[in-house]
């Protein structure tokens, strides 16, 4: 079987697809065996028979598994032929994908990169450390007493008479201030209903005087007699008795005239410390209040501080500070100053 090879000038596909008969004829059985046409020796473009770019082109170089063909017209000796590997492939690899981009190492990359890499590496540490200051607590909590008292404290505000008379504030029972009810129980009686101050008298939940808790006890409609070991009891009257430290009372006197008590909101200077503003707003009848709302949470914390200081008659004043910085931690356990209230707090069992 021979193949014949035009004697003409080949352009570059031309010489492709005579590679490709090449190939063909060294794999086909016999082909070391066959006489190679006589003539002149065709050219391909660019690509000269017996120099180094044909043999490194069609793969006959040294150690590629296989004998350069001999000068057209001659044969290979008799016996056993050298036949081309299988795995020898850097012709078939050549006519069937082209040359491939050697890869470029990790380290190749990081070195093209190390710019961005940089940035990346700088923009996730800043949001992990956003993270951190913004999660709030770090995996600290508050007492497991805190959640009880916060229930008992849900039922005891569906009362709507503890809203101050006549203003009808409720900052006890507001939803976004009510903590400062469970923050005076932690801090009086360590959330222990049976809470008794040998000392005072005091008792409860949110202690108080027994028989001021039973005058108050009357104007909220509640049960009687009035049970100061009861935490709904205690709750619902020490409501009403903040809201009334706040916005002032008007209760009738002994002679029948109304009698009008001032609250922390009554004052200019009260008004100024709590909403930045020192302007009343006054009406006959009505205590004086301040013109505008107590929002911001700095004058917030500073108003519970107030009242627990009024609410705890001659306690020092670091610990009224305590109740305001609890208060307006009340999202926030993990903060270092109210860990540090927690861990100096007494045991209030008794």
């Amino acid at each position: 079987m021979t193949h014949d090879i035009e004697y003409s000038s080949y352009d570059d596909a031309d010489g492709i697809a005579t590679l490709e008969n090449i190939r063909y004829a060294h794999s086909a059985p016999g082909a070391g065996r066959h006489r190679h046409p006589s003539g002149p020796t065709p050219q391909f473009s660019g690509i000269s028979p017996g120099t180094a770019e044909f043999r490194a082109f069609t793969g006959d170089v040294p150690g590629a598994g296989f004998t350069a063909s001999p000068p057209y017209g001659s044969e290979f000796p008799s016996g056993p032929q050298p036949t081309i590997g299988a795995a020898d492939g850097r012709t078939e690899q050549l006519l069937d994908h082209g040359r491939q981009r050697p890869r470029r190492s990790r380290l190749a990359w990081l070195s093209a990169h190390w710019r961005a890499v940089l940035v990346f590496i700088a923009v996730a540490a800043m949001a992990f450390g956003i993270l951190v200051l913004v999660l709030p607590g770090g995996g600290a909590s508050w007492p497991a007493s805190v959640a009880v008292v916060q229930t008992e404290i849900t039922q005891a505000c569906q009362n709507p008479n503890v809203a101050a008379e006549p203003s009808q504030l409720n900052f006890a029972c507001a939803k976004d201030t009510q903590p400062v009810l469970w923050v005076f129980a932690l801090l009086t009686s360590g959330d222990n209903p049976s809470f008794v101050d040998r000392t005072t008298g005091r008792k409860g939940l949110e202690p108080i005087q027994p028989t001021q808790g039973g005058d108050i006890a009357w104007s909220l409609n509640l049960h009687h007699p009035y049970n100061p070991a009861n935490p709904i009891d205690s709750l619902q009257v020490a409501a009403r008795a903040i809201n009334n430290i706040i916005s002032g009372a008007t209760l009738t006197s002994s002679s029948g005239s109304p009698d009008v008590e001032p609250g922390l909101e009554s004052t200019a200077a009260n008004c100024q410390r709590y909403t930045g503003s020192a302007q009343l707003v006054s009406r006959p009848g009505y205590p004086a209040r301040c013109a505008s709302p107590i929002a911001v949470p700095y004058g917030q914390a500073a108003l519970v501080s107030d009242i627990f200081q009024q609410w705890m008659g001659g306690t020092p004043s670091q610990i009224a500070d305590e109740a305001g910085v609890l208060f307006e931690n009340a999202d926030n356990p993990g903060n270092s100053q109210v860990q540090a209230i927690l861990a100096s707090l007494p045991d209030a069992s008794q």
